[in-house]
């Protein structure tokens, strides 16, 4: 969603790059730059006001640090108001000392909300708690049935005593939802209400009734994450005809400008709790505001990508998948197929990869992705048999002619895949040591995967020797020369000194973020 933001800001600071000092004319050109990117994201205007009188005060009065540069110095001030106009810090949900704890959720129809009940009924469920679900929405034609559905689908039981379709009152529906789920032993209720497709005096007075009614801990207001600038009506009319303590953003994976999400909480002092970011059930996390600022400045969301790793991979099985990489048994294809199995349980490869830092270089690429390709993949490994995934080295003509032919694939999309696994395969042994990408001092390098490095003619490699030079004859020359070559020798620097080594055995060190350790054997 915030991909032409994205591009628009990150643009807009790469231009300071490079700059030792920055003059109040560079400030001033890259805040004006950001502040039509925001505009143009549909954000609201007094955000973007104080956002960007913020940012300037802040660039031009401070001390500019003694470890970043200008330019990563205005980066940071960047991020910092970015996390602040998104709600700051997150804010775990409030429950009841004394169960069933109530959450109500309110907003305009079609915000995505009766999915959502579903989505947050699964993310309750997985942290321990026994929720019910709550139909409520008795107003919209199949509103009941599709919650029903949607709670199969997400494993959460749904409490549904009216058809609705207009049968029914849900204020009592509501009521008695709750005192089920407090006979029946369910610890949390989640109560889908009808909406409108405007804001009306009867949904508002409706959506009073039903809180009223069952006193809930916490009140969530969904809200389209493509509603553009009328986001911040439709907020301030629910916070004061209903009030609400929390915003959930739903539909977070369209392609619009997403200015809701930079807009509401700023505006309304709530924080945003909850995201939908696509259409499965599964596809729900908690909103954090620096990591969303992160993913805004192209540095990446890799604290999410971990919590989903962890949640996705089993532990111990991923502890034996990293002892095998780093070279304490064989990483075989059948491993490879099981690794495969489960990064489909992360979800989209586009948006996993759309997490890593630097990524925004690439859109391009990732929106050429074709997530099919991960099931021809797939395939090719399982049209193997079970000694070839185990030893690909047999693998020969006529067996790769079989595992085309049972894949539906090409000879050359076979050898390609087992070329890329033993490229994988050393790349991934190499940084479970610590030694980075083969070929690349200290860390990782596109130069070192095929395709990306680039070459110039005749300037990237020395001069072919045309044989050693032979010594002079002249006595005293010589033995000029040889002590020339001696003193050489001892002032040659030690290898790999320009990375900041002293010792040419010792690997360069690789900094991985807190956590993703564990998932490459460390």
């Amino acid at each position: 969603m915030f991909a032409s933001l994205s591009d628009r800001i990150t643009q807009a600071l790469s231009s300071l790059r490079g700059k030792g000092r920055l003059s109040d004319a560079d400030i001033a050109a890259s805040i004006s730059e950001i502040r039509r990117a925001l505009l143009d994201a549909d954000v609201a205007l007094p955000v973007v006001r104080d956002f960007t009188a913020t940012v300037r005060e802040r660039a031009e009065e401070a001390e500019l640090s003694k470890v970043l540069n200008p330019a990563q110095q205005i980066v940071k001030i960047v991020h910092e108001e970015l996390t602040r106009i998104l709600g700051g810090h997150s804010r775990d949900l409030r429950f009841a000392k004394r169960g069933p704890t109530v959450f109500l959720l309110a907003g305009l129809q079609g915000a995505g909300k009766t999915t959502l009940a579903g989505k947050l009924g699964r993310w309750l469920r997985e942290q321990g708690h026994t929720p019910l679900l709550v139909a409520a929405d008795l107003q919209r034609p199949n509103a009941v049935q599709q919650l029903q559905i949607v709670g199969e689908g997400a494993g959460v039981a749904v409490w549904a005593p009216e058809p609705g379709n207009g049968v029914g009152n849900p204020v009592e529906v509501a009521r008695t939802g709750v005192q089920h789920a407090r006979d029946a032993f369910f610890d949390v209720v989640v109560v889908d209400t009808a909406g409108r497709l405007g804001v009306d005096a009867d949904m508002m007075q409706q959506a009073a009734d039903i809180r009223d009614a069952v006193d809930p801990q916490e009140i969530l207001f969904v809200i389209d994450a493509m509603i553009g600038q009328d986001a911040v009506t439709t907020a301030n009319a629910f916070a004061e005809g209903v009030g609400f303590t929390g915003v959930v953003l739903s539909k977070l994976d369209g392609d619009a400008r997403g200015g809701a999400a930079l807009s509401v909480a700023s505006v309304t002092g709530v924080p945003v709790m909850f995201a939908s970011t696509g259409e499965k059930v599964g596809d729900f996390e908690r909103f954090h505001a620096d990591r969303m600022a992160s993913r805004i400045l192209d540095m990446g969301d890799v604290l999410t990508l971990i919590e989903q790793a962890e949640r996705a991979f089993d532990e111990e099985q991923a502890a034996e998948m990293a002892a095998k990489i780093a070279g304490d048994g064989d990483f075989t294809l059948e491993d490879f197929l099981v690794q495969m199995q489960q990064m489909r349980q992360l979800g989209s490869m586009k948006k996993m990869l759309g997490m890593l830092p630097g990524m925004g270089q690439l859109r391009e690429q990732l929106e050429n992705f074709d997530e099919r390709e991960v099931d021809r993949v797939e395939a090719i490994v399982r049209s193997m048999t079970p000694e070839e995934r185990r030893t690909p080295k047999i693998i020969n003509g006529s067996r790769r002619s079989r595992i085309a032919r049972g894949s539906g694939v090409t000879v050359a999309e076979v050898n390609s895949l087992l070329d890329r696994f033993e490229q994988a395969k050393t790349m991934m042994r190499s940084m479970a040591r610590g030694g980075g990408a083969p070929g690349v001092p200290g860390g990782f390098g596109m130069g070192s995967m095929p395709g990306m490095g680039k070459k110039s003619k005749g300037r990237m490699q020395a001069p072919p020797q045309r044989g050693k030079k032979s010594r002079s004859g002249n006595p005293a020359k010589r033995a000029a020369e040889e002590r020339a070559a001696a003193q050489r020798a001892e002032a040659k620097p030690v290898a790999g000194s320009a990375f900041g080594l002293t010792d040419a055995d010792a690997p360069p060190k690789l900094d991985l973020p807190e956590g993703l350790g564990k998932f490459l054997g460390r």
